[in-house]
């Protein structure tokens, strides 16, 4: 904004130095200032005054003015003049005077109000002006509005007793404008005008006065403004009956033993929804009185039918103790340390079970196993000349085989030793203080400028240092290590979420020549449209920085990176803490959830359990929760499926139908479990899950059918066919075996690399230099769907090696070199022949 002088005519700068002497106060009601001596008649007067408005998202909005009789109208905001160019301005005469009127209209930016935010609030008015003086109209209030995400006060799940009163508090997030309040009880609208059983304090909290059957439900909290509209995790509660007795019954006629009976039920009410049941007998007996019971003992037949009765009596006093041992005999082959699931309050808490007792030792404890012993390569720092021929040789097999005799040994370390030292040594340092003390998921390894890769088993790390990374002549020791989310603080701002896995690749700050290239899973569905993405880096004092935001890299940028659907590849040349954030730039964006139907290998209970996880879709969040289940017994039910989960603030359900009551009970007391959508979003949480307990009706039951669906309000869903003998069923225990934890985390100098390093650079000596026929690097690019990166190849020393690389770290272990040797051969070149790539030279 400018002040605009040296422009008005003459007599509206006297009249505006004038009205600026008698402006000292801020008014925010219209205020006159005639000119001495004038017809006060004629000072302007507003038909259309600016009023308060909000900013949504990045929209300007616009303000008008309208006044009559007028000359001249102009916008004030926070005390500066706005620019005249800024105006829109449209003059007519008024119908009924014959008066000169105006009308104006400015639009006010986002960026306006940012400027003073936290200084004062942002306002503008206008100033019109006649032959008689001037005016000034009401000021107007412009706010950027917004709705924060995470609730003040969630409502908790309860369980209350019939007729009692139920308080459910909700305190929505904070908002400009502040947010509107509602309830719903099972998706259904609760209005307090139908129902007079229950009101909503100013407070916004719930109250039902008194609890009755129907009010079993899962009730949401739902915040709405005009910018966006919240819901709440819903709560589940249960109004449960404890069971009274029935009055007792008459008295029964005298018996031959001189009593008699009386019996009364649970059933006034019966209990219900997990209420007590009723304390005390059932069954009351008495002596009868000395008038009711006269007998005589005189005649042989009532000698015999007491012996009678002693008999009988006797023979099923044995009879019933031949069953109870019988029943103690089976129930010892029954587990009864099974865990005990709550379905209602921790249907989506993390997996726990009871502690195993010491005669059960089958019994694991929810901890995954972080002492697996680890295989480590270790070589010589030279290329392997094995054999007569001078060429490079690669087998055939996989790339994690151990690669014979020769001068590459592989050697097991126990944690104890070697992993545990370098470890130790590390965390002599702050920065590395947070590094795990196991190396189930780090890989570390001694290289020099001949190059190598470090991987992490079974989660898609990796970290490929390619030749001449490391300066000749250093020898450095490089380590590459997973974190678990709890374990690192990553502050995620407005609507980010976590879409890849947190790792460290280290030690910083050492010296690196040429980019080494750091490989991550993510989860996100990559949209221009639909992501805003960021590759974030913590810094050595603990701070999170966003070193790259993708789709605007700079060639000559420390940090590039190729995304693709399931991996990103991360170009740095300063090793550190990474992580990919996205931030959703619509609904349309989504998270990609792996979903796992696991159950017990062995059912020794009539309790079944059937857990039902939703991971981000990466391998490390798969490798955690295989490790896991492998501990509690589990194994997988079903296929996995994977749901786009959309960044619609709506929650993720999970329910279980068609289950053949005549075999099977279900425990499940509503009709579907609910994980809220902000447990999933940010990504930080691991291991969310749901567990369905069911119920066999006999010990022999074995065949379960159901069907269990998982699905996002108002969005993608699942549904799961569940059908198999819970005994000897296990043909879906195969699709999640994991690699050997004993594989190869580290590989060092040419033996890391599917291309032979002779070959190698025989490629990049011939493709560097360009050609005018196009048979340089920028076709081979091409050929392999990499030209969308040419700028960031061009500004490095050798195009032909980025690429070269690029491909390494794509096609690591499983890469088909036939298809890089023709792409290569199809250049044209003269010396083509010298990159055609065969077995036998590899």
């Amino acid at each position: 904004m400018a002040v605009r002088s040296g422009l008005w005519p003459a007599l509206l700068g006297i009249v505006l130095a004038a009205w600026l002497r008698g402006s000292g106060a801020q008014q925010s009601a219209t205020v006159a200032n005639p000119v001495p001596g004038s017809n006060p008649d004629l000072l302007p007067h507003f038909l259309v005054e600016p009023e308060d408005v909000y900013i949504v998202k990045n929209k300007p909005v616009l303000l008008a003015c309208k006044a009559s009789p007028a000359t001249q109208i102009f916008f004030k905001c926070n005390g500066e003049w706005v620019r005249q160019v800024d105006h829109v301005t449209e003059r007519s005469t008024d119908g009924s005077s014959g008066l000169p009127s105006m009308e104006v209209r400015i639009n006010v930016s986002r960026q306006q109000v940012e400027k003073v935010f936290g200084l004062e609030e942002f306002w503008c008015q206008c100033v019109a002006w006649s032959s008689s003086g001037t005016t000034k109209s009401q000021k107007a209030y412009i706010r950027i509005a917004y709705l924060r995400k995470n609730f003040e006060q969630e409502p908790l799940a309860k369980e209350v007793s019939l007729e009692q009163g139920i308080v459910l508090p909700c305190r929505p997030p904070e908002g400009i404008p502040p947010a509107e309040v509602e309830w719903l009880r099972n998706e259904d609208l609760v209005d307090p005008s139908m129902d007079p059983n229950v009101y909503i304090t100013r407070e916004h909290s719930l109250v039902v006065r008194q609890a009755r059957l129907a009010d079993t439900a899962n009730y949401t909290c739902v915040a709405k403004n005009i910018v966006a509209r919240r819901r709440s995790a819903s709560a589940a509660v249960i109004v449960y009956v404890d069971g009274s007795w029935s009055p007792w019954s008459k008295w029964s006629a005298c018996g031959l033993d001189c009593t008699h009976w009386r019996s009364r039920e649970c059933s006034d009410p019966a209990p219900r929804n997990g209420g007590e049941e009723c304390q005390g007998a059932d069954l009351d007996t008495r002596n009868c009185t000395s008038d009711l019971c006269v007998h005589t003992a005189s005649g042989p037949e009532d000698v015999a039918l007491y012996v009678g009765l002693i008999a009988v009596a006797v023979c099923l006093l044995l009879l019933l103790l031949v069953l109870i041992l019988v029943y103690c005999r089976k129930k010892e082959g029954l587990d009864s340390d099974v865990a005990d699931s709550s379905i209602l309050t921790s249907g989506f808490q993390p997996v726990s079970i009871k502690p195993s007792k010491a005669d059960s030792p089958h019994l694991l404890t929810i901890q995954p196993d972080l002492s697996t012993t680890t295989t480590t390569y270790q070589g010589s720092l030279c290329p392997r000349q094995d054999g007569p021929s001078p060429k490079f040789q690669l087998t055939n097999g996989h790339l994690l085989s151990p690669l014979g005799s020769g001068r590459h040994t592989l050697h097991h370390s126990s944690p104890t030793s070697d992993a545990e030292d370098f470890v130790s040594r590390l965390s002599t340092q702050n920065y590395f203080r947070s590094l795990p003390r196991g190396t189930s998921n780090m890989a570390y390894g001694t290289f020099n400028f001949l190059g190598g890769r470090l991987m992490i088993p079974n989660t898609g790390i990796s970290l490929l240092i390619p030749p001449d990374a490391i300066p000749r002549g250093k020898i450095y020791e490089i380590y590459l290590t997973l974190h678990k989310p709890e374990d690192v603080r990553l502050p995620l701002a407005g609507c980010q979420t976590l879409l890849s896995p947190i790792v460290s690749c280290g030690p910083p700050g050492v010296l690196l020549t040429r980019p080494v290239i750091l490989t991550m899973d993510h989860c996100g569905e990559p949209s221009p449209e639909s992501w805003s993405l960021r590759l974030k880096k913590q810094s050595c004092e603990g701070s999170w920085e966003d070193v790259l935001h993708l789709g605007e890299e700079a060639p000559s940028h420390l940090y590039y990176c190729q995304l693709e659907a399931g991996a990103c590849y991360v170009f740095t040349e300063q090793l550190g803490r990474f992580a990919l954030v996205g931030e959703a730039l619509s609904v349309a964006a989504a998270k990609r959830l792996k979903l796992l139907l696991f159950a017990p290998v062995a059912c020794t209970s009539l309790e079944y359990n059937i857990r039902v996880y939703c991971l981000h879709d990466t391998h490390d969040a798969l490798k955690e929760v295989v490790q896991m289940e492998k501990q509690l017994g589990g194994q997988l039910i079903q296929e996995p499926r994977v749901l786009h989960f959309k960044d619609s603030y709506h929650n993720l359900r999970l329910s279980i139908h068609d289950v053949p009551s005549s075999l099977w009970k279900s425990k499940l007391l509503v009709s579907y479990q609910e994980i809220p959508f902000y447990h999933i979003w940010n990504g930080t949480q691991q291991y969310l899950h749901c567990t369905f307990t069911l119920e066999r009706v006999s010990p022999s039951t074995s065949d379960l059918a159901c069907k269990v669906w998982v699905w996002q309000v108002e969005g993608d869903g699942q549904s799961f066919n569940v059908n198999f003998n819970i005994t000897k069923d296990t043909r879906f225990a195969e699709l999640l075996v994991l690699e050997s934890e004993g594989g190869v985390p580290a590989l060092v100098g040419p033996s890391a690399f599917k291309i032979p390093f002779l070959i190698r650079q025989k490629i990049i000596t011939s493709l560097d230099p360009p050609c005018s026929r196009g048979a340089d690097w920028r076709t081979l690019a091409q050929k392999l769907h990499l030209d969308s990166h040419l700028s960031f190849f061009a500004s490095k020393p050798s195009p032909t090696a980025m690429i070269l690389n690029l491909w390494e770290a794509r096609h690591f272990p499983n890469g088909n070199l036939s298809q890089l040797a023709a792409a290569v051969a199809g250049l044209g070149q003269p010396d083509a022949g010298l990159f055609t790539v065969s077995e036998a030279e590899c």
